[in-house]
């Protein structure tokens, strides 16, 4: 099944979806309503943009939630401290990076299975900001920390551009620029790839540190949204994460996927997260959607996989 087949299927869940709330809900689509879902799943779709490229490379990163919360504290507690907004972004984007950085480190040079990686940062920095937080809320934030000191509607009109941009900025690079080339070409096949002089330890480094980066960047502009910042954020961020980007048709074995597709799964599944509400369905039925996404994706790609082996085997 190509990525054209699989992003028409996501497309037309979304439009049988959106057509059921038409008919059974009242309020869904008002400007209130879409500009809230937005802001929800704002985070998800940054942070799904770079979850994709490490997916296409063959690994996976389920620390993002951790590094989110992370950052958002930290950034938080700089600007109770009197630390101007743009110094306290800078630091959070800087802390995401050095931590995206590592879980790349340690995949790429010592050879560390992503999954063991990632597990193991995610557990010590949940814990160590539990503990170093006590489970309080950053609260006592400066009047200019909420919006960035700007209206909740132009703070709005930032937030669509900046995640327009990437959308676009992302789409462009791995469609057209080499940098894409390379990352595909590491993910399809890395020992040809190094053959070809492609230093594949460093792409699963670049691509893990620039989705610690986006992580950062994701829990700057998510923080500011509030004026208290709760110590447990984050909490099933990395399921929500590749939940979507498995919805928009990438392989988790790696070398093939799409940005396009991973914004149609954010927004699917955005959407029924929001629908579970108004349909007034027990919410706890979204993490069950979530898994079952997650286990039908990699049973689709075993399943692809072990059907194209059989293909070289019969051609051989």
């Amino acid at each position: 099944m190509n990525h054209q087949t699989k992003q028409l299927g996501v497309f037309l869940s979304i439009t049988a979806l959106m057509a059921i709330l038409a008919i059974y809900t009242r309020g869904y689509f008002t400007a209130a309503n879409i500009t809230d879902l937005f802001l929800a799943i704002m985070p998800v779709a940054i942070i799904s943009i770079g979850m994709t490229l490490i997916i296409l490379t063959g690994h996976i990163d389920v620390s993002v939630g951790s590094i989110f919360a992370v950052c958002s504290v930290v950034m938080g507690a700089c600007a109770t401290k009197h630390v101007p907004i743009c110094a306290c972004a800078v630091i959070a984007l800087g802390l995401g990076t050095f931590c995206g950085a590592l879980n790349g480190a340690l995949t790429a040079y010592l050879k560390i299975p992503s999954i063991v990686v990632t597990l193991a940062t995610m557990v010590i920095l949940r814990d160590g900001l539990r503990w170093s937080t006590q489970g309080e809320w950053i609260s006592n934030l400066p009047k200019n920390f909420q919006w960035f000191g700007f209206s909740s509607q132009t703070y709005t009109v930032i937030c669509v551009v900046c995640v327009a941009g990437l959308i676009i900025l992302s789409i462009y690079s791995l469609r057209h620029l080499r940098t894409g080339r390379i990352i595909f070409a590491a993910g399809s096949n890395a020992d040809a790839a190094r053959v070809t002089g492609i230093n594949t330890a460093l792409v699963v480094f670049c691509v893990f540190a620039l989705t610690g980066f986006l992580t950062a960047l994701a829990a700057s502009i998510n923080a500011v949204r509030f004026n208290q910042i709760p110590s447990n954020l984050g909490l099933g961020l990395e399921m929500k994460v590749i939940a979507a980007v498995a919805v928009g048709g990438a392989e988790i074995t790696g070398g093939s996927a799409s940005i396009l597709g991973t914004v149609l799964g954010v927004i699917l599944l955005g959407c029924i997260s929001s629908a579970l509400t108004f349909l007034q369905i027990n919410a706890y039925w979204e993490k069950a959607i979530q898994g079952g996404i997650i286990l039908l994706a990699v049973a689709t790609g075993a399943i692809e996989l072990y059907r194209k082996q059989n293909v070289k085997a019969l051609a051989n």
